[in-house]
């Protein structure tokens, strides 16, 4: 799966990519709580312009992302210097008040993540196979501290060919109530091609419970 991310950005197969900041993004973070300051972590982030959005109303941003050449694209880009150095195993950018990490999202640890209060996700969840979401919603909520929030934008599709992935309600509800107060805030339009969105707010609870079986 890494593989196959790495060609589509390395050829430049980036359908997936939007040239404009998401509308659910504009429409529910601010409804959302999350105080001007909080750093928001950003997922398989890409080179989404949702980031400078984020960055733009106050937030200090947090991208991981496989693909160099996405991060390479985003930083060019966009305006400012940027600075470059190495940490745990990640090449990391900074631009004004974000920072892009390089590296596998689930090498990404709690002692790394320590100034985190918020997280978004607008394509991370979908661009994984069932398998794996089940580690991604586990790692993800042993990042964000209790009390945080987020905002989730997932796809239901026809056929369950992908990425993207077609994820239920059922299955966000199965991987994400363990560790967040889940909320269903609105579906977009269905696209031609069989795609819908769905928007989601989620709260972490406590302590982080059920464990996935590959970590037992």
């Amino acid at each position: 799966m890494q593989q196959h991310w790495l060609k589509r950005w390395e050829e430049g197969r980036i359908g997936f990519h939007r040239d404009s900041v998401h509308p659910a993004l504009v429409r529910h973070w601010p409804l959302l709580g999350a105080t001007p300051g909080t750093k928001v972590l950003v997922p398989l982030c890409g080179k989404s312009l949702d980031m400078r959005w984020l960055a733009e109303h106050q937030h200090p941003v947090l991208g991981i992302e496989l693909a160099e050449a996405a991060l390479a694209q985003f930083v060019e880009e966009g305006p400012g210097e940027v600075s470059r150095y190495q940490q745990d195993g990640f090449s990391i950018q900074r631009q004004g008040s974000i920072e892009l990490w390089c590296g596998d999202f689930f090498h990404f640890h709690i002692a790394q993540a320590a100034e985190i209060g918020a997280f978004y996700d607008r394509a991370a969840l979908i661009a994984l196979p069932e398998a794996t979401r089940q580690r991604y919603a586990f790692h993800l909520a042993q990042l964000i501290p209790p009390g945080a929030r987020g905002l989730l934008v997932s796809l239901r599709r026809d056929g369950e060919d992908g990425p993207p992935y077609n994820v239920s309600y059922e299955e966000i509800r199965r991987l994400f109530d363990p560790n967040f107060i889940v909320t269903h805030l609105e579906d977009g339009e269905r696209e031609d091609n069989g795609f819908q969105e769905s928007v989601w707010a989620l709260v972490r609870r406590g302590p982080v419970t059920d464990e996935p079986a590959q970590h037992r």
